[in-house]
């Protein structure tokens, strides 16, 4: 019996070892971009963000100004106890004690380093990589070689209120229409109701990519083009098909016993509906939410379609996919533009993972 209780316990730690070492090779990279953002434009430059561990890196120990001794950088110079050209001091001499001289910046302007290794960490965090994304604050980039550059902030404000007046009636508006769908799909007669069920699911398989351009048409023959309401009216109906499937195999599988006393009660289908299977179906609903939130927040086709390139209706994906066009270099903005992009769907899906994992596992449990 202990032998067993033994070989369980090895079991557990086995299997939860393997899942941590899974979960934390998944996050290496998107550990590497949260740090990276709190990096100056500078330390991004110079070293990787694992420096931020203990590590054995060259650190300055002395700085010489070559005009102040008096070296001619046009021919070889003696400093730190070798000689050699402009060029080898920019790439760094090894000197015969374990040292490096190397020159920085350039050769009107620049002074010599002699550096030697040492353990060290790099934790020169900063939130001016925030600051200069979300306010538009312009900053100071100073070179290694003294010399100042003036860069423009990105204002991420006005995206992020762009991306919320679009995800939230995107998401509400397909959930309602496709809640009372599958209400009547399930708990309804009518003509053509198996049809049109079959006709709703096949649109499961229809690629958002062919309905593009004729809806565009469309939109352009309303003269709604670029506007909020058509973005809403794409999400909609993309996402219907899906959300009347998920809503109709959890609605259909309410006990019956309960919508017949109800009716016997003398309840309509729009009270029961009200009062009795949308109470029950949050669970579903809010499962749903999730996936059309997220589908819809991290959207940049549709977006870029139906609000074009207008900079007042620019949303985040967009705003940002301007910034890497603009600033691929910048990888100290780019992170921390990624970072404020996935703020509002990491709130979402932690505020409402209760009900998604209930909505996940109702299926299984029902009946």
């Amino acid at each position: 019996m202990s032998g067993s209780h033994g070989q369980r316990i090895r079991s557990a730690i086995l299997v939860n070892g393997a899942l941590a070492l899974l979960v934390l090779l998944w996050m290496i990279p998107t550990i590497g971009l949260f740090v990276s953002s709190f990096r100056s434009r500078e330390d991004i430059t110079v070293s990787g963000w694992w420096t931020i561990f203990p590590h054995r890196a060259w650190e300055v120990t002395e700085k010489i100004d070559p005009r102040e001794i008096g070296l001619d950088a046009t021919g070889p110079m003696q400093v730190g106890g070798i000689e050699a050209t402009f060029e080898e001091l920019r790439a760094g001499v090894s000197t015969p004690d374990g040292k490096r001289v190397q020159w920085i910046g350039n050769r009107r302007i620049g002074f010599i380093e002699i550096q030697e290794k040492q353990w060290t960490t790099r934790w020169n965090f900063t939130l001016e990589n925030y600051n200069q994304v979300l306010n538009g604050k312009n900053f100071e980039y100073k070179r290694p070689d003294g010399t100042v550059e003036i860069i423009p902030g990105d204002n991420f404000w006005g995206a992020i209120f762009n991306s919320i007046a679009v995800a939230i009636p995107s998401t509400v508006i397909p959930i309602l229409i496709a809640a009372f769908a599958a209400y009547g799909f399930a708990w309804m007669n009518f003509p053509g109701r198996r049809v049109l069920f079959i006709m709703v699911v096949a649109l499961l398989v229809v690629p958002l990519q062919i309905a593009l351009v004729p809806i565009l048409r469309d939109y352009a023959a309303l003269n709604i083009n670029g506007t909020f309401l058509a973005i809403w009216l794409a999400h909609a109906g993309f996402g219907l098909p899906l959300a009347t499937y998920l809503l109709f195999n959890y609605i259909s599988t309410l006990p019956r016993e309960m919508l017949e006393s109800a009716f016997i009660d003398g309840a309509s289908h729009y009270t029961i509906f009200t009062r009795m299977i949308l109470p029950l179906s949050v669970p579903a609903l809010a499962s749903f939410a999730i996936f059309q939130f997220l589908w819809v927040w991290n959207d940049y086709l549709v977006a870029l379609i139906f609000l074009g390139s207008n900079p007042d209706y620019q949303v985040l994906t967009m705003r940002l996919a301007n910034m890497v066009g603009d600033r691929g270099q910048d990888w100290h903005l780019l992170t921390s533009g990624a970072f404020v992009t996935m703020i509002l769907p990491l709130l979402v899906f932690f505020s409402l993972q209760r009900f998604f994992v209930r909505g996940l596992l109702a299926g299984s449990v029902k009946g």
